[in-house]
């Protein structure tokens, strides 16, 4: 069965896009077919997957008005060996266009539908926003990968996030839940971040995934590469992580 994972924080500069692309590639690193969607009208994660997003003919705004289909869309990415269904700018409108339109928060899930036996993990790179393009990821998604820093203010944005978790479960999609918070951009050295990372553990359990990724210069390097950091230095620290991270995924994926 395919799971679809959005990557959603609606804190922004919390390491969504780069978790989306390097759990990815760690995910095809280990034998998974895997799905990006770009959900995001900066197109990050389409730049940052090798695929020039001014030069895309099909991207997740087609499929979302439902002028293409997902295998019509998608492109590949060979370096990181995933698929991509990019973004640009062209989905900034898509927000206005969806407005009027009948089943407006479920188009990216009829989408991924026909679209699912081909792969084993969809993972959904979502704006920093509680907008009707997220709505369309949280909507089509199984559950929700939460990555955060271990700051202060980041617990304050998330608890908006587990809210806004709650209200599309109750009234859009009964399948959705947490699956789990991953600590980014972790420094030990810092005090307060391992003591915010003991009070997650307290609070969440084990929604609190083993993998702690570290702050990693070459993780910060890959996308103005192309490439992932699991490919760019698979030998640095960041990449290690991310590779046991698709590891941890799996496990937990093939315990349901």
């Amino acid at each position: 069965m395919t799971r679809i994972f959005c990557v959603a924080n609606q804190k922004g500069g919390v390491g969504k896009t780069t978790t989306t692309v390097n759990l990815a590639a760690g995910l095809a690193r280990v034998g998974q077919r895997v799905l990006v969607v770009d959900l995001d009208p900066q197109g990050n994660a389409t730049m940052g997957s090798g695929i020039d997003k001014r030069k895309l003919e099909l991207s997740v705004y087609d499929v979302l008005l439902e002028s293409a289909t997902v295998s019509e869309a998608r492109q590949r990415s060979d370096k990181g060996g995933y698929d991509v269904l990019g973004a640009n700018r062209e989905l900034a409108g898509a927000e206005v266009e969806l407005v009027g339109l009948e089943h407006r928060n479920g188009r990216l899930r009829a989408a991924l539908g026909a679209a699912s036996p081909d792969y084993d993990f969809v993972l959904v790179d979502c704006p920093p926003s509680l907008s009707l393009l997220t709505l369309n990821g949280l909507c089509a998604a199984h559950g929700v990968i939460v990555p955060m820093q271990c700051e202060y203010f980041a617990l304050e944005g998330l608890s908006d996030l587990v809210n806004t978790i709650k209200q599309v479960h109750a009234n859009l999609n009964r399948d959705l839940q947490i699956i789990g918070l991953l600590r980014v951009m972790f420094d030990p050295r810092i005090t307060l971040q391992s003591q915010v990372s003991e009070q997650l553990k307290s609070h969440f359990g084990d929604k609190v995934f083993e993998t702690v990724i570290p702050r990693n210069v070459r993780l910060a390097e890959a996308p103005s590469y192309g490439q992932a950091g699991v490919v760019f230095d698979p030998s640095s620290k960041g990449a290690q992580a991310y590779i046991e991270f698709a590891r941890e995924m799996v496990s937990r994926v093939s315990a349901w």
